[in-house]
């Protein structure tokens, strides 16, 4: 079944797709892609020559289950897959927001992960 989209969603896909158009992730630097919804936020590194997903991270997780989706809690959500993608030795991403707009949670979440040393 279908659901319909509202307007705010439409647009948020139609850049996704524009963007993902132009950025593909590799082994090397693999795509950095982050997800947000009221309740939880989500972060992976994919390898998309591959179709594998190397590193995750959410707020589903027991350590992370008590950061809210906000500013603070993404910072430190960014800040621990940066040490992930270190311990996996992946120093550069590609930065995939997902179509949303490069403010507030999503900056935050990039933010913390330039913090703990990875480079976009």
């Amino acid at each position: 079944m279908l659901r319909k989209l509202n307007d705010k969603d439409r647009k948020r896909l139609k850049r996704k797709v524009h963007i993902r158009k132009r950025i593909s992730g590799t082994a090397e630097r693999p795509r950095l892609t982050v997800t947000r919804s009221n309740c939880n936020l989500y972060m992976q590194a994919i390898d998309d020559t591959e179709g594998k997903t190397l590193v995750s991270i959410s707020t589903l997780e027991k350590e992370f289950a008590s950061l809210k989706p906000n500013k603070e809690g993404a910072e430190k959500l960014g800040e621990a897959m940066g040490k992930r993608l270190v311990a996996k030795k992946i120093k550069t991403v590609v930065f995939d927001r997902n179509g949303y707009l490069y403010h507030g949670v999503v900056k935050a979440l990039a933010d913390g992960t330039r913090k703990a040393g990875v480079e976009f």
